[in-house]
Order: structure tokens, then C-alpha cells, then sequence
């Protein structure tokens, strides 16, 4: 009787099931089912696990990631927009969070009433190197304590002041997390423990407080927003396409609320020697497009493509205004869905190579990548497992985008995450189970 361990995905609309076989890795069984996040999220999660899993396996654990009621919403608090408020967003992203205000310098009362209008779940909270200027983020600290906020806040700034600084918020009532810099010396990344603490704060305040169940069990399962979830199984992924030679790795996952853009690539050495970033090189990153939904946000599909200047179907707009509207709509002609997820791909791939543009519209995009060295491009996503033509709209879509002012990758392979393996591994390997998530993922490089 096969050991299994059970791994589900509550996303915001559907809920996926994938049972593996936790000693070889072999999957065992996947299900799909809609998200009953208007009831109690358990009623989908039990449909979907008890449709995946066959009779007579041997359930030894279930892990769960869950980006259902938005995921996790962050808040970024640094010196500069271009250096230290970069890293910590990079670090925020990284840890699969919703970047959903970004503030920087000298912050004014106005910050403190826009930074509570952006609803986020946790502040990260970062400022100097190690050792350097802590005025800035002195100031802020003292600033966040006079707000009367009580978001949870982790603290990844200069250590030399980090036990000051924790005490200022912890004395206003403020929990508080505190971790090493994000941003150590000029140009040296440090996003894990950051990730760490996010994820960590995620379970304990998002996943309790968003009450998606009545049901303790839930919140004991959930183990990890899934976008963190799905980049650990990406770096998985990364580490055997290397080992085979197999290039770099790129993951599309559309989403029906964003779609996210997953990268992991070989380091440039002339980019991390003199023409190094002073926010740090992130090899291994992620981006979110919060307008990029094929559901929840579907009107800014069609938004961004007239920006883009990309042609779209006739009635595309009001197809998409129809998605937005009603997110548990299901299309009886896959046109326009797929239509919507080739273009969210496309512009999501654009931006995340393009780079980053913190600290408001008129800065300089910074932070991006070539993307030529491709090895492999996989497409994820609900729609995409359900489209048998997903894989030759995604190769057009990412594969054939030379108008975008990026280098597409030029000789890569393209595959679909039919059998949903990513989040899946990444769940096991962050559980005890890296085995069983390496087995998984070797069965589909």
C-alpha cells in the first residue's frame, strides 16, 4: 500500500488536488474543483481531495497552499525607492506576496492615510545597510508607531539598529518580526529571511483572519501562500534542467486574479561585477501582475493590451468584462478564455523581463532579463491544463514576442503543467518530503 501525502492548491477559483507517492515521488492521482469560498473553502478542499486520491492509499500527511481571498497583501517601507525599498520589494515577491503599496524617503501623513487605504495584511519594513545610516528608518519606525496601525510588521533593515527599532513598534502595540537586512551591503541581495518571516506571518495573521474556514483543520493544513509555494518547486525544477544542461527556466502561472511570471536564470558575472545594481541582482524571482487575471481582473487584459498595442478579437472587451463580473463564469467556447490567457502571458513575460518600476510611474524601469538562454518555458494555470491548444498559443504568445522590446527566449522548449506538479512540489520539499518533490519533478523535465 503506497505511502502518499496529499497536496492542494485553494486558489481563487478552483481548488487542486495532487496525492504522491511520498517515497518515490510517483503522482498518484489529481482532481480538480471550483473554490467554495462563498461557503467554507474545506467544502471544495474535501471534494477535491477525496476525487484525487485512490482507494486504499495510505495518507500519511496533507499540505495545503492557498492564495484564496486575495493571498497575501504587502506593504514596503524602505530609504530609497531604487535601493533599499527595492530589495524588500524583491524580497516581498519572492515570498508570493501581493506587492500592493510600495513608500520610500521622507514619509508625510498622507503616506500613513494611503498606506492603510492599500488594505495589506503585513508591512516590510527595511532601511540601510548593516552598519549604516538608520535615521531613515528610525524615522519610519517612529512614524509606523504613531500611526495606530496594527498591521503585523516584519523588520528586515540594519541590524545594528534592528533591537531599537523593534522596540520602538513593539512598546505602540505593534507585532513585530525581525529578521536579517534584506539588503546587507550595496548590491548584495539577501531576500530568504525576509521570505521566511512573510510566510511565517502569513499563516499565523492572513490565513486565520481571512476566516475562509470555520474549520481548524484548514488553517493547521495551510503551509504556504502558493506562489511561494510554486518557487520553491520552480527552483526545484531549475536545479535538475541543470544538471541535464537543460538551460534556464521560465514558469508562466495564470491565475484567475493575477498572473505571476517565475524565473530562475544563470547569474551574468559582468552584471555582478562593476555594473551591479545597488538593490542587488535577483536570479531567482517573481513577478505578480495584480490586472492580469483571466477572472477577477479580466477588463485589465484587454487594458493592457490596448497600452501594448496588441490586436484583440472583436467582443474580447465585453468577453472580459463578463469574466470580471461574474468569476465563477464558465465559457462554453474556450476562445476567449484562451485568447485572454495568451495575452496576459504575453504582457506578464514582457513586464517581468522589462524590469521594475518602484517609486511611481516617471522612474526608470531597473532589474531586468534576458531571457534568450531559455532552456524551458512552462505554462500553469487552470486554463491552460483544460486547453489542449494551450501549448501552441503559449509558444506564440512568449516564444514569438519580438515586438515587446525584449529577448524572448530563442531555442526553448515549451510544456504545460498538465499534471499540476509545481505547487505540489514545492510543498513537499519545504515539508519533509524533498524526495518525494524531486521524484515528482524529474517524471516531467
Amino acid at each position: 500500500m503506497n505511502r502518499a501525502v496529499v497536496c492542494v492548491d485553494v486558489g481563487s477559483t478552483y481548488t487542486k488536488a495532487a496525492v504522491v507517492d511520498a517515497d518515490t515521488g510517483d503522482l498518484l492521482g489529481t482532481a480538480s474543483r471550483p473554490t467554495t469560498i462563498a461557503t467554507d473553502v474545506m467544502d471544495g478542499l474535501g471534494e477535491a481531495v477525496a476525487a484525487a486520491t485512490p482507494k486504499g492509499a495510505n495518507v500519511i500527511d496533507t499540505l495545503v497552499c492557498s492564495s484564496a481571498g486575495g493571498g497575501l497583501r504587502l506593504a514596503v517601507i524602505g530609504n530609497e525607492p531604487l535601493v533599499t525599498a527595492r530589495a524588500a520589494y524583491r524580497a516581498g515577491l519572492s515570498a508570493g506576496a501581493r506587492v500592493v503599496d510600495v513608500r520610500a524617503g521622507n514619509l508625510e501623513a498622507g503616506d500613513f492615510v494611503d498606506l492603510a487605504a492599500a488594505r495589506s495584511d503585513v508591512i516590510l519594513l527595511a532601511g540601510g545597510t548593516d552598519g549604516g545610516d538608520e535615521t531613515a528608518l528610525r524615522a519610519h519606525a517612529e512614524a509606523l508607531a504613531a500611526s495606530g496601525t496594527r498591521t503585523p510588521v516584519v523588520l528586515a533593515g540594519n541590524a545594528n539598529a534592528a533591537d531599537d527599532i523593534a522596540a520602538i513598534l513593539t512598546e505602540a502595540g505593534i507585532d513585530t518580526t525581525g529578521v536579517a537586512n534584506v539588503l546587507p551591503r550595496i548590491g548584495v541581495l539577501n531576500p530568504v529571511p525576509a521570505r521566511t518571516a512573510l510566510r511565517e506571518v502569513f499563516l499565523r495573521h492572513v490565513i486565520a483572519g481571512k476566516h475562509l474556514s470555520a474549520s481548524a483543520d484548514f488553517t493547521r493544513m495551510v503551509k504556504a501562500a502558493t506562489p511561494d509555494a510554486v518557487l520553491t518547486g520552480v527552483e526545484m525544477a531549475a536545479e535538475l534542467l541543470a544538471e541535464t544542461g537543460g538551460g534556464d527556466l521560465l514558469v508562466i502561472d495564470v491565475g484567475g486574479a493575477t498572473t505571476d511570471v517565475y524565473s530562475v536564470l544563470t547569474p551574468d558575472a559582468e552584471r555582478e561585477g562593476p555594473r551591479a545594481e545597488v538593490a542587488g541582482t535577483a536570479w531567482r524571482s517573481r513577478t505578480v501582475e495584480g490586472d492580469l487575471g483571466v477572472r477577477h481582473t479580466a477588463v485589465g487584459i484587454t487594458e493592457a493590451a490596448d497600452d501594448e498595442d496588441l490586436p484583440t478579437s472583436w467582443g474580447l472587451p465585453e468577453a472580459a468584462r463578463l469574466r470580471a463580473a461574474n468569476p465563477a463564469f464558465r465559457a462554453s467556447d474556450a476562445a476567449d478564455d484562451a485568447e485572454l490567457s495568451a495575452l496576459a502571458a504575453r504582457i506578464a513575460v514582457r513586464r517581468h523581463a522589462r524590469g521594475e518600476r518602484i517609486g511611481g510611474p516617471t522612474e526608470p524601469l531597473r532589474g531586468g532579463k534576458d531571457l534568450a538562454a531559455v532552456g524551458l518555458v512552462v505554462g500553469s494555470g487552470g486554463i491552460l491544463r483544460r486547453d489542449p491548444d494551450a501549448l501552441v498559443w503559449l509558444r506564440e504568445a512568449v516564444g514569438a514576442d519580438t515586438s515587446g522590446g525584449v529577448r524572448p527566449p530563442k531555442d526553448a522548449r515549451f510544456a504545460i503543467d498538465a499534471d499540476y506538479r509545481l505547487a505540489p512540489a514545492g510543498l513537499l520539499a519545504a515539508n519533509g518530503h524533498r524526495a518525494a518533490a524531486l521524484g515528482l519533478l524529474a517524471a516531467a523535465i
